[in-house]
C-alpha cells in the first residue's frame, strides 16, 4: 500500500475537517469550557468558606483564640490518602499573655469536635508519672532503686490533662529568670526553711529568690565557680559541658552559663521537693535523675567536667560503682570536682557530725577508686578536689580496675545496668594523642565535624552528611520563623525540647538566642548520634516516647518533633505522645511537628481534643512535599481557685 493512501484525511495537512469532525470539537470544546467553569465556582466558593474575615483574624482573646480553618483541598490532588492539603501560615497567635491576670477557663470550639481529653485531678498538677512518690515505695531501696525511673503499666497511663496550679503565670524571660521565679508556679516554701542559712532560695511574697547559694558556697554560685576557675581553665572554651550530680536548685548551673558552659543539672525527686522543678523554673537544664542501680540516660565521653557539692552520693561504696559511671560519661582528659565531705574533713568534721577517722577513711577509699580509673589528682585546696580522667589508657597500671569487655557499648545507656568495669577508651597510637579524637574548644566546637562522624563510627554519618544538616536546618529554622516570628525574639522561649534530634541542628541554628534545647535522641533510632550532639558542645538525652519523660509538667516553652510520630506509628499510641506532650509543655507553649501528611492529619485530630490551637502548613520547599508542618499553641487554663485552695 502507498505511503500517501494510508493518511486518513482528517488528519492530512492538505485535507479540511468534515463537518462531523467539526460539531464533534465544538461540544469537547463546550463540555472543557463548562467543567473548567464548575471547577473555578467550586474552588473559589470553598475559599470564600475556608478564609476567615480580618476582623476575626485581628481578634485576640487571654483564655481562647479562634479555632483556625482546616486547610483547603487541592483541586489537583489525585491521591485517595488524605483529604486535606496544607497551605501557608496565617493567624497562630504565638505571643504570651498571661504573666499577670488571669480569666476564667472555656473550651473551644475545636475540642468540641474530637475527643476530648478531660482535665485530670488538682492534686496531680505535679505529677511526674515515672517518678511517682507512690509508685516508687513499691521498689528497693537499696543503692536508692527505688528513686530510678518505674513507669505506670499501660493499663495507669492518664488520658486526662495536668492541670497548671490556680495563678500559674508565664515564668520571667531569661536572664532574670535566673534570680526570680513565681511562688505560683512552684508553690513549695520548704527548701526556704531547710536551706536558709545556705542561701538556696528565699520566699518573696508571690516570688521566690534565689541568691545564687548552695550547701558549700553559701556566698554565691559566682564566687565558688571564681575560685574552681583559679584550679582549672574555665575561660578559653575547653570546658563547655558539664554535669552536676545531687544539684539542689541547680545555681551552679545556672551561673556557669554566664561562661559559656552548659550544665545538665540532675537530682532525683525526693524529700527536698521540687529541687529540679526549680531549676526548670529558673531556666536552667535539668532532669530528674539518680546515681542508682543503671547507668544515667547520656552517652559515653560526654562531659567536660563532672560536679558534686555535697550531693550526698556514697562514692566509695559498692566498688566504686557511681565513679565508675562518672568516669564512663567523662571524656578523655576532663574533670571530677568534689566539695563537701569529706574534703576538707580536719574543718568541718564536727558540723558534719562524724568522726575523724569515718572521714578520713571515706576520703582515702574516694582517692583509691580514682586510681582504679586511672585519674590524676590535680588538687585540693580548701573545700574543693579536682581529678581528672586520663586522654587514653596506654599508661594505665596493673592497679586499674579491669576493662570491660570489648562488646560492651558504653554508649548503651536505657534501663542498662552500671558496671564496674572500666570503659574502653578508643585506642590510640601514641601518647599525645586524644582518644577518640581531640574536640575543638567553643564556639569552633559547634560546627567543626564531630570526631565520631569523621572518624566513622556512627553508621551512615559522613562529614558531609553533617555539612548538609547544618545547612538544611539554617534554612528550616528561618522557615518555621516565618511562622512563629517569637522565635527569634528574645524572652519569649527559653527551655527548648528536640524529641528527636538528630545531629542537633535545630539546637545549633539557635544557639545566638536566650534559649536552651534539650536534645533527644529515642532510643528507637536507626543510628545513635547523641555523642556527636555533646561533641558538639549540646546537650541531651536517650528517650523511648512510649514512656513519660524523667521532667516535671510545664518544663518547655518550645517542642519540636521531627518524624517523631512516624517512628513510633504502630509502636505505642500516639495520643499518648501527645499527652505527655501537653504534659510537660507550658501553658501558651508552642510546638512544631514535622511528619508525613497522613500521619499529620491524625495528630491533628488528637490535638484539638487536648485544646491547642494548631495549623498544618506547607513544608519550607512547597506544596509538593508529602512532608508537611503542624504548629500549635497551647491554650492557658488553670485549675480553679477553690480546688487548690488549701
Amino acid at each position: 500500500m502507498a505511503g500517501g493512501d494510508s493518511t486518513p484525511p482528517s488528519y492530512h495537512p492538505t485535507s479540511k475537517p468534515s463537518k462531523h469532525t467539526t460539531t464533534t470539537t465544538c461540544k469537547k470544546t463546550n463540555l472543557y469550557t463548562l467543567v473548567a467553569l464548575l471547577c473555578i465556582i467550586s474552588y473559589l466558593f470553598g475559599s470564600y468558606q475556608q478564609t476567615p474575615s480580618s476582623s476575626a483574624a485581628a481578634t485576640t482573646t487571654t483564655t481562647t483564640k479562634t479555632t483556625l480553618p482546616t486547610c483547603i483541598q487541592n483541586p489537583t490532588t489525585t491521591t485517595s490518602r488524605t483529604s486535606t492539603t496544607p497551605r501557608k501560615p496565617t493567624h497562630l497567635d504565638f505571643t504570651s499573655h498571661h504573666n499577670a491576670t488571669f480569666p476564667t477557663t472555656t473550651t473551644t470550639a475545636a475540642a468540641a469536635t474530637s475527643k476530648h481529653y478531660p482535665s485530670c485531678p488538682v492534686k496531680l498538677s505535679e505529677y511526674t508519672p515515672c517518678e511517682d512518690h507512690t509508685r516508687s515505695l513499691r521498689f528497693p531501696r537499696d543503692k536508692m532503686i527505688y528513686r530510678e525511673r518505674h513507669c505506670p503499666s499501660k493499663k495507669e497511663v492518664l488520658k486526662c490533662r495536668i492541670p497548671a496550679p490556680h495563678g500559674y503565670k508565664n515564668p520571667f524571660p531569661w536572664p532574670s529568670s535566673r534570680d526570680v521565679a513565681w511562688y505560683a508556679n512552684v508553690p513549695h516554701r520548704e527548701l526556704t526553711v531547710e536551706k536558709a542559712v545556705q542561701n538556696w532560695i528565699r520566699y518573696d511574697g508571690d516570688k521566690f529568690r534565689f541568691p545564687g547559694g548552695g550547701t558549700m558556697f553559701p556566698n554565691g554560685a559566682d564566687k565558688y565557680i571564681d575560685d574552681i576557675g583559679k584550679l582549672i581553665d574555665l575561660k578559653h572554651g575547653s570546658v563547655r559541658t558539664a554535669v552536676d550530680t545531687g544539684c539542689g536548685v541547680a545555681s551552679w548551673g545556672a551561673y556557669l552559663l554566664s561562661r559559656d558552659i552548659i550544665t545538665m543539672s540532675i537530682a532525683p525527686r525526693d524529700t527536698h521537693e521540687a529541687q529540679v522543678q526549680f531549676a526548670l523554673e529558673r531556666g536552667v537544664p535539668a532532669i530528674i535523675g539518680v546515681l542508682a542501680s543503671k547507668r544515667l540516660p547520656f552517652p559515653s565521653r560526654a562531659f567536660d567536667m563532672a560536679h558534686c557539692s555535697r550531693c550526698l552520693i556514697p562514692w566509695a561504696q559498692y566498688d566504686g560503682v557511681y565513679l565508675n559511671e562518672v568516669d564512663r560519661i567523662l571524656r578523655p582528659g576532663g574533670y571530677w570536682i568534689l566539695s563537701g565531705p569529706p574534703i576538707n574533713w580536719k574543718r568541718y568534721w564536727r558540723g558534719w557530725e562524724r568522726t575523724k577517722e569515718d572521714l578520713n577513711e571515706e576520703q582515702t577509699k574516694i582517692e583509691k577508686v580514682a586510681q582504679s580509673l586511672c585519674w590524676k589528682k590535680l588538687v585540693e585546696k580548701g573545700d574543693i578536689a579536682i581529678w581528672q580522667k586520663p586522654k587514653h589508657h596506654l599508661k594505665c597500671s596493673q592497679n586499674s580496675r579491669p576493662f570491660c569487655h570489648p562488646q560492651d557499648n558504653p554508649d548503651k545507656a536505657w534501663y542498662t545496668d552500671m558496671k564496674t568495669c572500666l570503659s574502653r577508651l578508643p585506642e590510640v597510637s601514641d601518647n599525645d594523642e586524644t582518644a577518640g579524637g581531640a574536640l575543638e574548644n567553643w564556639p569552633e566546637r559547634l560546627t567543626a565535624t564531630p570526631p565520631r562522624i569523621y572518624m566513622e563510627t556512627i553508621k551512615g554519618v559522613t562529614p558531609s552528611t553533617f555539612i548538609k544538616d547544618n545547612q538544611l536546618w539554617k534554612k528550616r529554622i528561618s522557615y518555621y520563623k516565618k511562622v512563629n516570628s517569637q522565635l527569634g525574639k528574645a524572652g519569649r522561649y527559653r527551655n527548648l525540647l528536640d524529641m528527636n534530634a538528630y545531629l542537633g541542628g535545630f539546637a545549633a541554628s539557635l544557639v545566638e538566642y536566650p534559649v536552651w534545647v534539650m536534645n533527644v535522641v529515642p532510643v528507637q533510632a536507626k543510628v545513635d548520634t547523641l555523642g556527636a550532639i555533646y561533641e558538639r558542645g549540646l546537650i541531651g538525652t536517650y528517650h523511648n516516647w512510649c514512656e513519660a519523660m524523667s521532667t516535671y509538667p510545664r518544663t518547655y516553652d518550645l517542642i519540636h518533633a521531627d518524624s517523631v510520630f512516624s517512628l513510633y506509628n504502630q509502636r505505642c499510641e500516639l495520643e499518648d505522645i501527645l499527652l505527655e506532650m501537653d504534659r510537660i509543655l507550658r501553658p501558651e507553649g508552642s510546638v512544631i511537628i514535622r511528619d508525613d501528611v497522613d500521619i499529620l492529619v491524625k495528630v491533628k485530630s488528637i490535638v484539638n481534643g487536648l485544646n491547642w490551637e494548631s495549623q498544618i502548613v506547607d513544608h519550607e520547599d512547597g506544596p509538593l512535599e508529602r512532608e508537611k508542618l503542624l504548629f500549635a499553641v497551647k491554650n492557658y487554663w488553670t485549675a480553679p481557685k477553690a480546688s487548690n485552695s488549701s
